[in-house]
């Protein structure tokens, strides 16, 4: 067994779904399929039961994955030692973040980690901000740009580094959404709403909605706020976003500010890693970098 295929079956035993862990490995269906048949060949024993509708660990894939995790964990002390004896900080930082934090909070951070550890490399991925701390929590990713959520798990560390103010936006182009958003009083249990799936712009929509009453007309379910975005500015409905996300959307031309006489609570972006990586040089390293200011300016 080497250390690729160690770190493919432990995050097969985590998503038991063969294409989730294809797709977030960066693996092909097939050549997965053939890295735990090796496994399950070299170790005389099925690790996982398989049929069309799920995917479960065996009792031997059970103490598998626990002798795995643990085999994983040295490997990495290993390397920490290592780089703890070298006189300049060497290895990578798998980072991720939103498309929009990559433009306004990330080059500066990055700017300055790179004085430090000119050596270090960044593999950044990006996606939707409800997914970061997920991918830190499953160890998908060293270090996520994220919104502080409501429940932050015990074994995560989160260090602010902005306050972002969220809104509530509209088209700005003729269409129904802007006929309804006209009448007096405004019904807006008829208003087209574009909901995010998960995450803390939920939490604050649907705490919204029941504070007002309102009883949603949801048109849309959508991952990520630069999608949402996309879609008010073709005029399908209204979305509550980050103001960074419009601020540095291509149509943000295309979109106005709904005022309202509520304020929603503002998102607190900061930095995400589990607690037992602080220890570690480089990991080390970018978290003072990240969090040496207060705030970071768009």
């Amino acid at each position: 067994m080497d250390i690729r295929s160690a770190q493919l079956f432990q995050h097969l035993a985590s998503s038991l779904n063969f294409s989730k862990t294809s797709e977030q490995m960066y693996v092909s269906p097939p050549t997965l399929t053939r890295v735990i048949q090796r496994l399950e060949l070299e170790l005389g024993t099925e690790l996982f039961f398989r049929d069309k509708r799920s995917v479960k660990l065996t009792t031997a894939g059970q103490r598998f994955a626990r002798f795995v995790r643990n085999w994983l964990d040295e490997w990495h002390q290993l390397q920490v030692d290592l780089q703890l004896a070298s006189a300049e900080l060497t290895g990578e930082i798998r980072l991720f973040c939103t498309v929009t934090a990559s433009y306004s909070h990330l080059p500066a951070i990055l700017d300055r980690f790179r004085l430090m550890c000119p050596k270090a490399d960044i593999k950044l991925s990006t996606g939707d901000a409800a997914s970061a701390i997920e991918k830190v929590r499953l160890g998908e990713a060293d270090i996520a740009l994220a919104a502080h959520p409501a429940q932050l798990p015990a074994n995560l560390a989160f260090r602010s580094i902005a306050s972002l103010p969220v809104m509530l936006i509209a088209p700005t182009i003729p269409c129904k959404v802007n006929d309804i958003l006209q009448q007096v009083p405004l019904p807006w249990h008829k208003v087209p709403l574009i909901m995010p799936e998960h995450g803390p712009a939920r939490s604050r929509f649907d705490r919204w909605l029941a504070e007002m009453a309102i009883s949603p007309y949801v048109v849309a379910k959508v991952d990520g706020h630069e999608a949402m975005v996309s879609m008010v500015a073709l005029g399908t409905g209204v979305a509550l976003v980050a103001d960074a996300v419009v601020v540095n959307s291509p149509v943000k031309d295309r979109v106005r500010i709904i005022e309202l006489d509520y304020r929603f609570e503002p998102f607190d972006l900061g930095i995400c890693m589990l607690n037992k990586r602080l220890h570690e040089p480089l990991i080390q390293a970018f978290w003072q970098v990240a969090t040496a200011k207060p705030d970071i300016n768009r």
